[in-house]
Formats: structure tokens, C-alpha cells, sequence
């Protein structure tokens, strides 16, 4: 428990849809740093998962899923003017339901954006229109239809998406003072991408690896996680998308851009969970991680552009790497196996069965000094004794649920906004208490360490910081 806390207050009504390991492991937090009580809280779910733990709290759990035909009607008697909707849910539209607060005053914040249920997977629709490019561009697009301002709504403000951006900012900083530079902090986002241009970051990774093991172990037929099963699956089963940097020589040969919007990423033919690239952790060394896609390779990569569209005189290449818990692992393996036809039986992991550390952060390369690793190791034992209703991955999340919407209602009139666009100090400051030991790590490591002879027709030797050297094939 943290002292000296000083909720913010709030008047309003919050609305949470979904009730799921986020939702749940985010009431304590929200209820330790606003001045909530309970019988402001109502929550709305697709099924009874949570209600034990809703009612524990003494908080209205209603199961009634939204749809595209009922969620103005479900909604509406409970959203006004100074509102807040939490929406933690999966297969319920963000970008219907930043429209709908915006119509209502209401606040929003999201951990990831989310289409209709179907979305990710509809044949019908051509890739790009299936990729979390396309939903930002949409959401981004009612700052425009509505004018300037309005309520505040904070896009993908998790851990990833959501912190890891305040965290490519403080690594900024660490690595320009480590290399003598004079600098201040800079104003705006022209100065952060001229910072990183001046520093030559070429790439940045979300590079987290789950050491987390739960007991019983995986069965067959069975997806196991220590998060939601369904949003892993689901953006699992988009296509990878990264950030596009200015540096890359050549588009991969799946490689395609959207055609439409900032130009800052691309995405592949084929799934993030069947697309594996090279990176690194302080704990691990090298991994192979899966390139799942997230909000934070976009908006990073746009955030951190100088000039525009598809040829930017700088843009660093951005993008997640993910090494899963053991168990979620060979639940992809088998969900691949399976033709991504998804398993009889799901598990969440998240009580008194696991144990272990999650290694999140963001791994930036191609500065004078290497590579820099800065992130949160945060124990499950550890997480427990923070806030009840957590592992490590989820407070890692929920801690930046919880600064952001602390943020937002502070701050009710911004529109729609990215993680880049909050104050990094202060939303670090926030999410610090929950995120374990919080280090920083050089490294000399390359994705072209120790592969000398290996497939050298498939590697770039000039130049280690391309895309086609991080990839696995």
C-alpha cells in the first residue's frame, strides 16, 4: 500500500465495460487514488466473469453485451456531462464508443483499441482494414469531425500500449546525459523526434519476456495466459504491424502499406503470433519474440517522425517483441497447429497458482552506445502484496489504467489523445509504485551477434539495425 496518497476527486458516475483480469486487478488501484465510492461504479459485461469479485466491492455487475445495434440504447441512461467510461472490454468497438462520450461529454480511456467482435478475423474485410492502424486513424479522425478539444479520450494507455511511451522518452534522456549531451526536456513532440534523430535511434522495441509459470501446466486443447486469452488471441490473429523507420532499405517482401493516414507504419501478410523477430532483455539475453501488433509501434513511430508521410526526412523502426509465459507459448503453437481454430478450453492465470517475474520495457538501438533497456521487473508475489486481484502482468498494466485516468480527469476537455501526447514524468511518477524494480541497461547486443555464417544471404551485414536482421525466418 502507498502513503501519502492524496486522491483525486470524482463526482461522476464510472461505467467499466468488461470485467475481466484488467478490470478486476484495476479497482483496487482506482479506488485507492480517486475518491470513489462504490455506488458510483457501474459495470457491464458479456458474461458473469467477475461477478464475485464486483459484488465483493460492492459494485453493480449487469451482464448485457454491447453490440453495435444496443450499446447506445444500454448506455445512455448511464453516461453524461463529467462521466467517465472505462472500457477494458474485447469485441465492443472503441472507436463507436469514443464517438458515443464525445456526443455525451463523457470521459473515456481504453488499454488497446478494439473492433466489433469479428473484426480482427472478417475474410471480408482486405488486411488493412483488419489492422490497429486503421482503428487509430479512425479514432483520431472525430478530433477533427467534432472540432478541437473536447472530452478527454486516452487511446491504449495500458503498460503496452500505455507507459512503455513515457518510457521511451526517460530513455531518451538517459542515453543523451550518458553520451555527454547538453540537453533539456524537450517541448513537444517535434523536439522528442528531434532528439531521437540527433541520438540515431534506429529502432525501438517493446521487448518483454514473461517468466511467470502457473500450476497445473498447460493441457492440451487449452489456451493458457497470464492475461485476457481472448485479446491475446485476437490481436494475435492481426496482421504484424511495426512502425516503419527511415533507415530500412527495402520493404519485406510481405511488406505492405496502408495507403491512407500518416504513412508512419506497414503491416505483413501474414499473423503477428506467426511472425517471430530478435530482441533482448537484461534477465533473458536474446529472445525470439512474436510481432504481435500494438497501438505503440503506430503512434511511437508517428510521434517520433520528422516531416511526413512514407519517406520522413527520420522515423525510427517500432515495434512490440514478445516471449509469453511458457504456456502461452505452446498455446500458440498449438492454436497455429490448429489453423487458428481457437482451443475447447481457456485459463487466465492470474491467483495463488502463479508465480515468477514479468520483464517489461523498451529497448532502443542504434545510438553511440549499443542498445539501452529501460523497464519494470515486477514480481507476482511482489504484485499481490502491492494490490490484491493482480499478477505481474496485470498491475503493469492496471497501474497505467489507473495514471490515465487520474490524467483525464484532470484534464477534461484534451480530445482524443495518444500516450505520447500525456506528460511522461508525471505518468511515470504514477505507475513507479506498482512496476517493481524499475532498471536501466546497456547492452552491446545486435541481432547479428553470434550468427556469423548463418544464412548469409538473409542478413545485412553493413548495416545490423534493419528489419530483415531482427526477423526470424
Amino acid at each position: 500500500m502507498q502513503k501519502n496518497i492524496h486522491p483525486i476527486p470524482f463526482r461522476g458516475r464510472l461505467v467499466i465495460v468488461g470485467f475481466g483480469a484488467i478490470a478486476q486487478g484495476g479497482m483496487p488501484l482506482l479506488f485507492r487514488h480517486l475518491a470513489l465510492r462504490p455506488e458510483q461504479v457501474t459495470i457491464i459485461t458479456a458474461d458473469a466473469e467477475g461477478r464475485d469479485e464486483a459484488h465483493a466491492y460492492g459494485l453493480r455487475h449487469s451482464i448485457h453485451p454491447l453490440t453495435r445495434d444496443n450499446y447506445r440504447e444500454v448506455l445512455a441512461p448511464l453516461l453524461g456531462p463529467g462521466d467517465f467510461l472505462l472500457n477494458l472490454a474485447v469485441n465492443v468497438s472503441s472507436v463507436a464508443l469514443v464517438a458515443f462520450c464525445r456526443e455525451r461529454g463523457a470521459l473515456y480511456l481504453d488499454a488497446c483499441i478494439e473492433p466489433w467482435a469479428g473484426g480482427y478475423t472478417d475474410t471480408l474485410l482486405p488486411p488493412e482494414a483488419r489492422t490497429n492502424y486503421a482503428l487509430r486513424e479512425q479514432a483520431k479522425a472525430l478530433n477533427y469531425s467534432g472540432g478541437p478539444g473536447g472530452p478527454t479520450a486516452v487511446l491504449t494507455h495500458g503498460a503496452n500500449p500505455g507507459w512503455v511511451s513515457h518510457f521511451v522518452k526517460q530513455a531518451l534522456l538517459d542515453i543523451a546525459r550518458d553520451c555527454g549531451m547538453g540537453i533539456s526536456v524537450p517541448n513537444g513532440r517535434e523536439g522528442w523526434a528531434r532528439l531521437a534523430q540527433s541520438l540515431s535511434i534506429k529502432v525501438i522495441h517493446i521487448a518483454e519476456r514473461d517468466w511467470q509459470v502457473a500450476e497445473p501446466r498447460k493441457r492440451p486443447d487449452e489456451f493458457v495466459n497470464t492475461w485476457s486469452v481472448d485479446g491475446f488471441v485476437g490481436e494475435g490473429c492481426q496482421p504484424a504491424e511495426l512502425g516503419w523507420g527511415s533507415h530500412e532499405k527495402e520493404m519485406p517482401p510481405d511488406g505492405r502499406r496502408h495507403g491512407f493516414g500518416c504513412e508512419a507504419a506497414i503491416y505483413l501478410e501474414r499473423p503477428g503470433a506467426a511472425t517471430r523477430v530478435r530482441s533482448w532483455t537484461p534477465l533473458a539475453g536474446q529472445i525470439h519474440g512474436f510481432l504481435i501488433t500494438h497501438g505503440e509501434a503506430i503512434s511511437l513511430a508517428d510521434y517520433l517522425t520528422v516531416g511526413s508521410g512514407a519517406s520522413p526526412e527520420y522515423r525510427p523502426t517500432a515495434h512490440y517483441a514478445y516471449h509469453p509465459c511458457d504456456d502461452a507459448v505452446m498455446s500458440i503453437h498449438e492454436l497455429a497447429g490448429r489453423d487458428w481454430q481457437m482451443q475447447s478450453a481457456k485459463r487466465i492465470v492470474h491467483d495463488g497458482s502463479i508465480h515468477g517475474v514479468d520483464e517489461l520495457g523498451v529497448l532502443l538501438m542504434g545510438h553511440p552506445k549499443g542498445a539501452y533497456w529501460l523497464g519494470s521487473r515486477l514480481a507476482t508475489c511482489e504484485a499481490r502484496q502491492l494490490a490484491p486481484f493482480n499478477s505481474a502482468t496485470v498491475l503493469q498494466v492496471t497501474a497505467g489504467v489507473m495514471a490515465g485516468v487520474g490524467w483525464a480527469i484532470e484534464h477534461p476537455a484534451r480530445g482524443v489523445v495518444d500516450p505520447e501526447e500525456l506528460p511522461f514524468d508525471e505518468m511515470i511518477a504514477r505507475c513507479r509504485p506498482y512496476l517493481g524494480e524499475v532498471v536501466g541497461v546497456y547492452s552491446d547486443w545486435t541481432p547479428l551477434r553470434e550468427r556469423a555464417g548463418f544464412f548469409p544471404q538473409d542478413i545485412d551485414r553493413d548495416d545490423p539495425w534493419q528489419f530483415k536482421n531482427f526477423r526470424v525466418k
